[in-house]
């Protein structure tokens, strides 16, 4: 495990401390488990990216083409 200092805002420090012990989760594991659900978040998108990056548009509009073209049901329609 590596320790890392950072500098955080005083009231952002006060939040972190509060929202943990809220969560009955120390500082530390708040921290951790908010680093680790940003990091996911952006290797999600870099997936997606790089899928997207790969597609091809002939064959989306192929397939999109294949959807029946009826009225929306009940509850369904934008307003």
């Amino acid at each position: 495990m590596t320790a890392l200092t950072i500098r955080l805002p005083n009231s952002v420090h006060q939040k972190i401390k509060e929202l943990a012990a809220r969560d009955d989760v120390s500082v530390n594991q708040f921290i951790a488990s908010a680093a680790s659900e940003k990091m996911a978040s952006v290797m999600t998108l870099d997936y997606l990216k790089s899928e997207a990056g790969r597609g091809i548009r002939s064959d989306f509009e192929h397939y999109l083409n294949l959807v029946p073209d009826v009225p929306a049901q009940i509850g369904d329609k934008l307003s």
